[in-house]
């Protein structure tokens, strides 16, 4: 940990813990002023936290630390008494009881957290302020198509869409060692900061943010930064879908509706699309045959299931979420022939489930489809023959009647907007 901190200041601004920010000239004038803000926001929440959790001491202790190697890093050669050297600080760490110096490490982990978060905020900042409009974002995909267009055609853009292909694969890292609560509590921390951005909120609001910012650098604080076991395959495959839930059904369509801008322009999202389903996901996460001992067949079926459960949950919540907001009345944008049949077949096989949903969506075609595709999708997790797709296609080829008879009935906004997202999910 002593080699941690004494590296890691150079890419942030050292803000105290305590109430009294102390920092350096050059790193202040490196570090952006809203970025500067954030880092000290947290700090000094950082600082309270440690106050209350081990009193006064504890946050001596840290900022002693902390600014012995400030002082080391500005000048290893410096004679000054005060400031020390590397062997001073290993020895003042060496000194402290266990409980003590792993508190301070704890601290520094917390700091560091909290540091890279509002490094991550500010990068996020700056491309938002580069986004203009004006012209695309450079190495964008935009700029990318644009690019292309003008310098070899719209026929070979169409080649070049038609056959690409992006295929991220995961793979376990046993050397990642932090838990998935510790990355779900900077998940909300994260949340928080960027409220505090929204120059609308109210000076009511800013200060519950603020008060629940403090809480939860709390949780953060007092939740083990370690596994207390370590990981087996198993949790390896979870923390991967922890990030396929959290991050990556949601991103995928708006990457495919980033591609779809930059060829349609301002008809994206009114008309069918040209961009292929060109994304794939894939995973050695507990199926890798590396000759890891603990990778055997079992684990690599229930990787598969847990697979399948995660991606059948949000796709079953997004086509329910897309089905209750289509409250299109069947007089003002009728169904197609081919949905017409398509809910009667559906009502022959299930007259019960069909009836439910036509009893609070009456008249409404499209909702009625759409839930009665989510509790397909339900039952195909939970393994109800009777009501599971067969598979993929077949509840792809569901959502392509619906978009269909969307854009038949001069709906093209529902046909080609969220609908258009959810098939992108499915794809």
């Amino acid at each position: 940990y002593a080699c941690r901190v004494s590296a890691d200041p150079a890419s942030t601004e050292p803000v105290s813990l305590g109430p009294e920010p102390i920092g350096r000239d050059f790193d202040r004038h490196q570090m952006p002023e809203p970025m500067r803000r954030d880092v000290r926001l947290l700090g000094r929440l950082l600082g309270d936290v440690l106050r209350d959790a081990g009193g006064q001491d504890l946050l001596d202790d840290v900022e002693k630390l902390r600014h012995a190697v400030i002082e080391v890093r500005r000048d290893p050669q410096s004679r000054d008494p005060q400031a020390g050297s590397l062997d001073d600080i290993a020895a003042m760490v060496a000194a402290w009881p266990l409980d003590r110096a792993e508190q301070v490490a704890r601290a520094f982990t917390v700091y560091f957290h909290l540091a890279n978060l509002a490094e991550e905020h500010q990068r996020i900042r700056t491309l938002r302020e580069r986004d203009t409009g004006a012209r695309p974002l450079s190495e964008s995909l935009a700029a990318t198509v644009a690019e292309i267009r003008a310098e070899q055609g719209e026929d070979r853009l169409g080649e070049l869409l038609d056959g690409l292909r992006v295929h991220p694969v995961f793979t376990a890292h046993p050397t990642e060692a932090r838990r998935r609560a510790v990355v779900a509590s900077l998940r909300r921390i994260s949340g928080l900061t960027d409220a505090l951005d929204d120059p609308r909120t109210a000076a009511t609001d800013r200060a519950e943010t603020l008060r629940e910012l403090h809480e939860q650098i709390d949780v953060l604080w007092r939740t083990a930064q370690l596994r207390v076991k370590a990981m087996d395959p198993i949790d390896e495959v979870r923390t991967v879908m922890t990030a396929f839930d959290e991050t990556l059904f949601r991103v995928v369509p708006a990457l495919y509706r980033s591609m779809d801008h930059a060829v349609a322009g301002e008809d994206a999202g009114r008309v069918a699309t040209e961009v292929p389903a060109f994304l794939r996901f894939g995973s050695w996460v507990g199926a890798d045959r590396d000759g890891n001992p603990f990778v055997t067949a079992r684990v690599t079926r229930e990787a598969a299931t847990i697979q399948a459960e995660h991606v059948l949950r949000a796709l079953e919540r997004a086509t329910d979420r897309i089905g209750r907001s289509l409250t299109l009345y069947e007089s003002g944008t009728p169904a197609s022939p081919a949905l017409h049949r398509a809910l009667d077949v559906a009502e022959a096989a299930h007259p019960e489930l069909i009836g439910e949903i036509t009893a609070r969506s009456p008249q409404e075609p499209y909702r009625t489809y759409l839930l009665y595709a989510a509790a397909r999708l339900d039952a195909t997790r939970v393994r109800n023959a009777d009501l599971a797709y067969s598979g993929p296609e077949e509840f792809l080829a569901g959502l392509r009647l619906v978009q269909d008879s969307l854009a038949a009935s001069g709906a093209r906004q529902q046909a080609y907007g969220e609908l258009q997202h959810l098939i992108w999910q499915a794809e």
